[in-house]
């Protein structure tokens, strides 16, 4: 799946995409938030997509939560 996501700093402003689109994981990850199924973000908003590349921008957002360090800091 990671084949799918792309970062290209010339392509809005570097935030990732799918691949050979100007469509970002952002983007697509907000429609998938509102409750879209796949099959109406292809049907109404990205016909170009197939349902691989939202599933990518899923698995794409659960590996920068993975990696993000948490830096949790007491109260004084």
């Amino acid at each position: 799946m990671k084949e799918r996501i792309e970062v290209n700093r010339n392509i809005h402003f570097g935030k990732p995409c799918i691949a050979g689109t100007r469509i970002t994981v952002q983007s697509v990850l907000e429609l998938v938030k509102e409750g879209i199924s796949f099959t109406a973000i292809i049907k109404d908003y990205y016909a170009e997509l197939k349902v691989e590349d939202i599933q990518a921008c899923i698995e794409y957002a659960i590996d920068v939560v993975a990696a993000e360090e948490i830096h949790i800091s007491t109260p004084v």
